[in-house]
């Protein structure tokens, strides 16, 4: 399954996995399946996309979500905030992963080997599970460039680092969450030229929370670049979606989002019009591929989107008539 998922090429190639992963998941998964059965949804009267069910993210936080008896390996998760449970993703089979972000950087980036990767991600090294250290640690190790690795707090080194290597030529990842990328050139200014700047989003709440245009506009004029990338990730995701500017991203082809409408959340929305955010991500094979979000989005025509925000109170969010 693996092989078929990770080369989709055409919109029909996409919809026929998702829906081999459907029944799948529908067949195994039984939080998934108890889901389903509470919205009348059996997987033979399903014939598009667009009629599967979205399992509310939070039960993440609630259930253990799996679609397999395989024995979990590893367990990811979210940093959450002081008094709230974590989500927690449970990977039976890290390949998935691994395929997921290698080939989905690929397909954006190029080849990591060409970059020295420089991660500035100090709240994420503070703990242990992180799907995103995870990723950024395999970069770190497959780049394979000694000045490549993590900085925490040492940001006057990084500084000399990042100049040293920019002004050099050498080809930079530069990945980080905002808040520290706000105190790195708080401290410094840049003017980059071989760099680029990817911010991995939240403030955590390190930092009052800014607009998407006035965080990469602040960031923009202290790094000396045109653009800041971004990377849209989560924990109960095994896929990354990529933006190289102005907040528009890109999936990988065994990844789409969907629109659901913010009053009725079992509707999906036009294209243009802003809701709530689905994400189909067919990685999770042994997971749920199905996720309704707690993002406020916008979907294009040609497939991509934007983030938009999130619902205001997000433990609640969109569908709190379907709890289990």
């Amino acid at each position: 399954m693996q092989d078929l998922i990770f080369n989709i090429q055409t919109a029909t190639g996409f919809e026929t996995a998702a829906l081999a992963v459907f029944k799948h998941q529908f067949l195994h998964n039984k939080v998934y399946r108890s889901f389903c059965d509470l919205l009348y949804v059996h997987y033979a009267d399903v014939s598009t996309i667009e009629d599967i069910p979205f399992l509310p993210i939070q039960f993440f936080k609630s259930h253990n979500v799996v679609s397999t008896t395989n024995n979990v390996v590893q367990t990811f998760t979210s940093s959450g905030t002081t008094g709230s449970f974590p989500s927690k993703h449970l990977v039976t089979d890290l390949n998935w992963y691994e395929q997921s972000f290698k080939k989905g950087f690929e397909l954006s980036y190029g080849a990591i080997e060409n970059y020295t990767v420089l991660a500035l991600l100090p709240n994420y090294l503070e703990r242990t599970g992180s799907s995103l250290i995870y990723m950024v640690d395999d970069f770190i190790k497959r780049s394979k460039k000694p000045e490549s690795g993590f900085y925490l707090h040492n940001l006057d080194e990084l500084a000399q680092k990042l100049k040293i290597l920019d002004a050099k030529g050498e080809k930079i990842l530069l990945i980080g969450v905002s808040f520290a990328l706000l105190d790195l050139i708080e401290k410094h200014q840049f003017q980059l030229k071989n760099t680029i700047v990817m911010e991995t989003g939240g403030m955590k709440g390190r930092r009052k929370e800014l607009i998407r245009s006035e965080l990469h506009y602040i960031l923009s004029k202290g790094f000396g670049v045109n653009t800041i990338h971004s990377e849209y990730g989560m924990t109960e995701l095994l896929s990354q979606a990529y933006s190289k500017g102005n907040g528009i991203f890109n999936c990988p082809p065994w990844m789409k989002i969907l629109i659901r409408d913010t009053e009725d959340p079992l509707s999906i929305q036009e294209n243009n019009k802003t809701g709530g955010i689905n994400v189909i991500d067919l990685a999770n094979y042994n997971s749920c591929s199905f996720i309704a979000t707690q993002d406020l989005g916008k979907l294009h025509s040609n497939g991509q989107f934007e983030i938009m925000g999130r619902f205001d109170n997000s433990d609640i969010r969109g569908c709190n008539l379907m709890v289990l």
